[in-house]
């Protein structure tokens, strides 16, 4: 076997996934480059139909219903940037870290536009079979993100 310099067997080995860890590497890396440019069509592709989306804003849903989801999530919030922080890959399994900024720019769940801006971070669990993703948590605080764009109203703890 020819490895190209940098790469190391372990970067070749198929993984229950179907995928090697350099496909593992380039299916996020594409996949931020769909969250840049807010694709939830691209986004949506990765998921097996029968995925579980776990995600505070949207609820638990299939794979099936993901584009319909991030495009909800991406016409309220026009200018979304995601930052990936540190990408940790343990066989089938992605955690990607994250900072998230932007602003409430049209209506979500029912809350009109407030014009303020946003920013938390988060980190997405992924499992991946057969070269896509079955299922992902999103795990962030969504509470938050409603007090900093003025949707719900808090007060400070002291």
């Amino acid at each position: 076997m020819t490895l190209e310099p940098g790469t190391t067997v372990e970067d070749t080995r198929r993984l229950e996934s179907g995928m090697t860890r350099s496909e593992i590497v380039a299916l996020f890396k594409r996949r931020q480059e769909a969250y840049e440019d807010l694709d939830a069509k691209t986004l949506a592709g990765d998921y097996a139909d029968e995925a579980v989306i776990e995600s505070p804003i949207s609820g638990v849903h299939s794979g099936r219903d993901a584009e319909k989801a991030l495009g909800a999530v991406f016409d309220a919030f026009l200018d979304l940037t995601m930052t990936v922080d540190d990408l940790v890959i343990d066989g089938d399994v992605v955690v990607k870290i994250m900072k998230f900024e932007g602003t409430h720019m049209r209506p979500l769940l029912g809350f009109e536009p407030t014009g303020k801006r946003f920013h938390f971070s988060g980190a997405f669990v992924h499992r991946l079979k057969d070269g896509k993703i079955i299922h992902e948590r999103r795990i962030y605080d969504f509470t938050g993100v409603l007090v900093q764009i003025g949707v719900l109203k808090a007060k400070p703890a002291f």
